[in-house]
């Protein structure tokens, strides 16, 4: 890999992930980087700035943080194919990085030094992951405003979700779903959630969906807190094409999130569409024998984990 151009993404409000950065910076520039420095949060959004700066991607986006960060990351740097290399630096679950020990092995820099030559060396892993991307039909032909693209698309590493829009009656709203053309349910209650693999343990799991692994190209859809029995989470091929109207009165608006952001809000009679994004997300993996169920059972505090972590007599 070359590592003439790295970006450090930090996550915005964490001091420990800021005093890391500078840190990290000062010894990818002393190994011969030229690095970019920036803060990442709901608030703050650095990449279009660093892309006008400097025109070209960087060769790598290094991020200092939990999850969100990474999500944000995932979203402006998968159509670029820039690899991320993520590190859990004031972070909570951390599912999607590194534990930050690798960025220091010992006390001095021998540590990270050795980590900046084992990626010029080609010594990783590439993760490919499927990302989501959608886009608004309002029936006028006029593509909406999504994540600087200039064909109005937003994207999603985790999840698309619609909910509520309403502060002075009961939040549930009406969802009609349509896949490859044919009208599949409606739902009513309080959203829908429509998730990659990566976003399979993320809000779809907290709201009953499957779990699936990260290798598998899917898509989850799932009903939030249905008023129906019937209404159940469904794992659709990744070329599936979903389309969701908001039903009811007009003023029974619905806000369209991406990864936990706000992206827009949709009145009855537009209609978002949904599918599998024209470019994955590209994930570094310095772990040499990755485990993902080793992740889960450690990030999730499943049985095994909550004892000696050794496999049962059985």
């Amino acid at each position: 890999m070359q590592l003439n151009r790295v970006w450090l993404i930090y996550r915005a409000g964490s001091q420990a992930a800021q005093r890391q950065a500078r840190r990290t910076g000062s010894e990818l520039r002393a190994a011969g980087c030229e690095v970019s420095v920036a803060m990442s949060g709901l608030e703050a959004n650095p990449f279009p700035g660093l892309l006008a700066d400097q025109g070209d991607p960087p060769d790598l986006v290094v991020v200092l943080g939990g999850d969100g960060t990474v999500l944000g990351a995932a979203r402006h740097m998968a159509p670029l194919q820039v690899p991320i290399l993520c590190f859990n630096v004031g972070g909570h679950l951390g599912f999607l990085t590194h534990d930050r020990k690798l960025l220091h092995s010992g006390s001095d820099q021998s540590g990270s030094d050795e980590l900046w030559q084992r990626l010029r060396e080609d010594r990783f892993a590439l993760e490919r992951r499927l990302m989501l991307q959608a886009l608004i039909d309002r029936g006028d032909g006029v593509p909406q405003p999504g994540d600087g693209s200039q064909d109005g698309v937003h994207l999603a590493f985790n999840d698309f979700y619609f909910r509520p829009c309403l502060d002075e009656v009961s939040p549930t709203c009406l969802l009609e779903l349509e896949i490859d053309g044919e009208v599949v349910d409606q739902y009513r209650g309080d959203g829908l959630i429509i998730a990659t693999p990566t976003g399979s343990t993320g809000y779809a799991m907290a709201a009953g969906g499957p779990i699936l692994h990260p290798g598998i190209d899917a898509i989850v859809v799932n009903p939030i807190c249905p008023m129906s029995l019937s209404s159940r989470a469904v794992v659709v091929p990744p070329r599936s094409r979903l389309g969701v109207w908001p039903l009811g009165e007009s003023n029974r608006r619905v806000k369209l999130w991406k990864d936990g952001a706000a992206a827009t809000l949709l009145e009855p009679g537009d209609r978002c569409v949904i599918q599998q994004a024209r470019h994955h997300a590209l994930m570094v993996i310095l772990d040499q024998s990755p485990s993902y169920y080793r992740t889960l059972t450690r990030k999730l505090h499943w049985a095994g984990s909550l004892t000696s972590g050794e496999a049962s007599p059985n």
